[in-house]
């Protein structure tokens, strides 16, 4: 088995945050991330970059962070008890686009890697992460093109792997208590290490490059498309659906707060605005019915028909 190197998965991690950066920032062609190091009291630290009031982006975050402890918070020994008592350190990068165009998707994506350790015991390790889009005012061939990328950076780790990462992808992100997908799904894959560090790491390393393939050329073909006022409040209302399930149901939220990471940073996620409304129903026949009806339930994507 190749040896476990942390350090090399760190410097990879450190060079992607710097490349989807500078991609974002292309295509909002104003505004820049700003970047806030923190450190952590009990172990690690991290740098946080924040893109906010561009042209096209009404707010972004980039994270990376580099975590380190005596003991697992209860988030991560709830599912895995054996691995209560062992130190641990966790490393990845976590980002979250809100555009202010309603016809541009929210996307997010993270990659992270996973270590922990007890004298005496092998280490247990993993490698998890995926992207997924969340659209307003969805565009078929827009989520084709998101899938396709998925589709395509998985084929070469084997013909199942696409289905299985995408099908846990819908399940993941899924509001329970609202019977309805956040989004059209992308990929999500956790507790990866049955191929080995390097084939594992080489898998992450697909994912996190892909991000950028699958969502800025939807940005850059949606971001002068118009939109009016009722578009723009539609657009809030679901971002509360996306808060809802970072507050209720992410992991990686949760695990960020229970192990005393950087509040601000966990949630950057967040939509810098978002609505509620009561009992609110789509119109019939409208492109707001057409998000329910058509894209917040589970399907294959690459052959369905314009």
């Amino acid at each position: 088995m190749a040896e476990i190197n942390i350090e090399t998965v760190k410097h990879y991690l450190l060079s992607l945050q710097d490349d989807i950066c500078r991609k974002i920032e292309a295509a909002d062609g104003g505004a820049t991330f700003v970047e806030d190091n923190w450190e952590r009291e009990l172990g690690g630290g991290g740098r946080t970059r924040v893109l906010t009031k561009g042209n096209v982006i009404e707010q972004g975050g980039v994270n990376f962070s580099h975590v380190y402890g005596g003991q697992l918070p209860a988030s991560a020994t709830a599912a895995r008890p054996e691995l209560a008592g062992r130190s641990f350190q966790a490393v990845g990068v976590s980002l979250v686009i809100h555009p202010k165009n309603p016809m541009i998707p929210t996307s997010h994506a993270n990659v992270r890697f996973f270590i922990a350790e007890k004298d005496g015991a092998d280490p247990v390790w993993w490698f998890g992460g995926g992207f997924d889009l969340t659209p307003f005012y969805p565009y078929l061939e827009d989520v084709k093109h998101w899938h396709q990328v998925a589709h395509d950076l998985c084929e070469p780790f084997g013909e199942q792997v696409y289905g299985k990462y995408k099908e846990w992808c819908d399940k993941y992100f899924y509001l329970k208590h609202r019977d309805e997908t956040r989004g059209v799904g992308g990929l999500f894959f956790d507790d990866l290490n049955e191929w080995g560090f390097e084939r594992s790491f080489e898998f992450m390393r697909a994912v996190g490059d892909g991000y950028c393939d699958a969502y800025i050329p939807i940005v850059e073909k949606r971001k002068a498309e118009p939109y009016s006022q009722a578009e723009r409040d539609f657009q809030l209302y679901r971002r509360g659906r996306y808060t809802e399930f970072n507050l209720l149901f992410d992991r990686g939220t949760l695990f960020g707060i229970q192990s005393g990471g950087r509040t601000e940073s966990i949630l950057m996620s967040m939509p810098p605005l978002a609505r509620w409304e009561y009992g609110y129903h789509p119109e019939a026949d409208t492109r707001e019915a057409d998000l329910y009806e058509n894209y917040l339930k589970p399907r294959e994507w690459l052959s369905s028909i314009d």
